[in-house]
């Protein structure tokens, strides 16, 4: 989309400042105006419109650029409006989230990861990038410990199950296994493998959950929880020659929620209370787990 100059008319006839002219168009983009993705009028156009040279205009551009609400800044083209970064902290997707977190928490001496979930899709995908920058030598752990808590397959599951109800039908959680054992034994492969490469002293150990997990936990180290929330949703899937509806979620689409040690005492007694809700299932009630 195109923003034109009737779009973001300035009322009077006096001259702006830069920093007034910055201003302004902070306002349009905060209120929705201009949105991510929209064109800035060229700056002939807003140097009409403010009634400024457009060395006035181009210092302003300059003030929205370090801020980060400009793309494509050049002397081609108008710049185009940036899409919001997410604040520090702020909840985020899965599938962008995880992969930094590991990876910081890849930086120390003794890595342990403990984790509950569905499945280890979206784990296997994240723990992707601390494993390579292992392989470049830029992160060097001398141990790694990891546990995953995953749903037992002699259950029933919550879900995913068939959006018909039908108890009878096993395709739905034979998919579901076959993803579970599968993923599992990749990301488990993947890491044992570093005991070859650089000699690193790794453990791996999965442990059947009783119950199908409403949310999904990583505790880092001790020091960090990251907490999602299963959204189900219905939705369907080819599986072998099946058309397969059902209820299911998304997990690399749950917004993760992180509480820091060092944030405070709030975040520090939710960090303790996940790790010790963590190893005391670890402990009690969970079960052997081969992945076959």
């Amino acid at each position: 989309m195109v923003v034109t100059q009737e779009n973001v008319a300035v009322n009077g006839s006096r001259s702006f400042s830069p920093q007034e002219i910055a201003d302004a168009l902070r306002d349009r983009i905060r209120t929705g105006d201009l949105k991510a993705g929209d064109r800035l009028p060229t700056q002939a156009d807003l140097a009409e419109e403010f009634g400024v040279e457009r060395g006035a205009v181009r210092q302003a551009l300059r003030l929205l650029q370090e801020a980060g609400l400009l793309t494509n800044v050049s002397k081609g083209s108008p710049p185009r409006i940036a899409a919001p970064t997410p604040a520090p902290g702020a909840p985020q997707p899965t599938m962008v989230g995880l992969a930094p977190r590991l990876t910081e928490a890849f930086s120390a001496p003794a890595v342990h990861i403990d984790v509950v979930c569905h499945t280890a899709e979206t784990l296997m995908v994240a723990i992707g990038e601390p494993l390579r920058q292992i392989h470049e030598g830029r992160l060097s752990p001398q141990s790694i410990e990891v546990r995953i808590l995953v749903p037992s397959k002699e259950i029933t599951l919550a879900f995913p199950v068939p959006a018909d109800g039908d108890d009878e039908d096993r395709s739905v959680h034979d998919r579901w296994l076959s993803m579970r054992n599968a993923q599992g034994q990749v990301l488990q492969h993947n890491l044992l493998s570093l005991r070859a490469t650089h000699g690193m002293d790794v453990k791996v150990t999965f442990r059947a959950l009783p119950f199908t997990p409403p949310v999904k936990l990583y505790l880092l180290n001790g020091q960090e929880a990251l907490l999602g929330y299963y959204m189900l949703t219905r939705r369907e899937e080819e599986y072998g020659s099946q058309t397969l509806d059902m209820y299911d979620v998304l997990g690399a689409k749950s917004l993760l929620f992180s509480f820091l040690r060092q944030a405070g005492e709030r975040d520090a007694a939710f960090v303790e209370q996940s790790q010790l809700w963590f190893d005391a299932l670890w402990e009690t009630i969970t079960t052997d787990l081969t992945l076959s």
